[in-house]
């Protein structure tokens, strides 16, 4: 068997190892015929005209890509289509299904695609139904300032947390509170039931401000999905430097040098919001 030479077989090995764009595949002639009017199929029942070439190892060679494969292949042994989450090529697969001539694949992808879309809108009529619950669980002149146009800013006072020598259990972040500041009423339809207000001493008007709330949760993210879900953007973020000179007494030397201050602004648009 020579390098780069065509392949005249009639007869096939019972396993097949194809270099597909540089990514080596090993299967067997009962797979890649499993669709026998595919590409792959006619060519490996020999009732094709066309033959592949073989690389300088021997293997058939196919200049597709060689990362996408692994799902072709995976639907010829398999009969159905397994991709992962969140997988963000399905119109490139699709361009593959089409040239190996997998009408069945090219189905499955099309009907995941339309299954990514029900998630979608599955997604936001459960941000919908939950917005409505919050709303109908509030007082009555609060009810009146959903979704209104405003700004809040969530802050947090920060560090890293280090262990032995500054090495060993290294957490990524050491956060004491969550502040938030802004006007009541946007606070209160935002942050719901995590919003704690123990620390403000003013009692007045719900439309009042103030900068005296925080969280009784140190997730930031979980704020960040619930003004999400309450319809507010981020509009600018800002942070301090690390304390890299003072050591305050009774602290951690590291967690002390790493100290830092971030703020994060969240604007919302009027009726930017969930229905």
């Amino acid at each position: 068997m020579t390098s780069n030479s065509n392949s005249n077989d009639q007869h096939h090995p019972a396993i097949v190892e194809l270099n597909v764009g540089g990514v080596l595949y090993s299967t067997t002639s009962t797979t890649l015929t499993r669709y026998p009017n595919s590409y792959l199929g006619k060519i490996f029942t020999g009732r094709s005209e066309e033959t592949l070439p073989r690389d300088s190892k021997g293997k058939y060679f196919l200049d597709r890509d060689g990362v996408l494969f692994r799902y072709v292949l995976d639907f010829l042994r398999n009969q159905r289509l397994v991709l992962p989450e969140n997988f963000q090529e399905k119109e490139r697969l699709k361009h593959e299904a089409e040239y190996f001539q997998l009408p069945e694949l090219t189905k499955g992808i099309k009907h995941d695609v339309h299954d990514d879309h029900e998630d979608t809108m599955d997604h936001h009529s459960r941000i919908a139904m939950y917005s409505r619950m919050r709303i109908n669980s509030l007082p009555a002149p609060l009810q009146r300032h959903w979704g209104s146009a405003g700004y809040i800013t969530l802050g947090y006072r920060g560090t890293f947390a280090f262990g032995r020598d500054g090495l060993v259990d290294v957490k990524f972040r050491k956060l004491t509170r969550l502040l938030v500041c802004g006007r009541v009423s946007l606070l209160r339809e935002a942050f719901g039931e995590t919003l704690n207000e123990s620390r403000d001493p003013d009692r007045g008007p719900d439309d009042r401000y103030t900068g005296r709330f925080f969280l009784k949760h140190t997730f930031l993210e979980q704020a960040f999905d619930m003004l999400a879900e309450a319809g507010f953007h981020m509009a600018s973020g800002m942070a301090s430097g690390t304390n890299g000179a003072d050591v305050k007494p009774g602290m951690e030397i590291e967690e002390s040098r790493w100290q830092h201050y971030t703020e994060f602004v969240f604007y919302r648009e009027p009726g930017d919001h969930c229905p």
